[in-house]
């Protein structure tokens, strides 16, 4: 079961993290005003994306990868808070999942601590 959770995590961080390149305009949607360098952003979390998913596969650096997995998760919230205060720029989708996002946030850093970095 560990070894199919890590598997699917780092499937799950590369993927995810390539998409940041190959679809970037998705990601430029739901940046917050606030924050400079929108595009660079999307780059710099894709690139920590597909680092955190390969680290995760090599079991000497599953546990950094982890744990930089995490931070990447918790810095990236606040986008996840905003996309919903601001749901009328998302048509498309349902506010519901908006809703639903916030807490699978937290399931998936409790997800990445117990496949990642809790020691076995």
């Amino acid at each position: 079961m560990h070894r199919l959770s890590v598997a699917l995590l780092s499937l799950l961080f590369i993927a995810a993290g390539v998409n940041h390149f190959v679809s970037p305009g998705v990601y430029l949607k739901i940046m917050p005003d606030y924050l400079p360098w929108p595009l660079a952003l999307v780059y710099v979390s894709g690139f920590f994306e597909v680092f955190g998913g390969v680290g995760l596969a090599v079991p000497r650096l599953r546990r950094a990868a982890g744990w930089g997995l995490i931070t990447l998760l918790v810095a990236v919230f606040p986008a996840n808070v905003d996309m919903l205060i601001n749901a009328d720029q998302f048509p498309a989708i349902p506010v519901w999942t908006l809703v639903a996002r916030l807490p699978l946030q937290g399931v998936l850093i409790a997800w990445v601590w117990w496949a990642a970095v809790k020691s076995r």
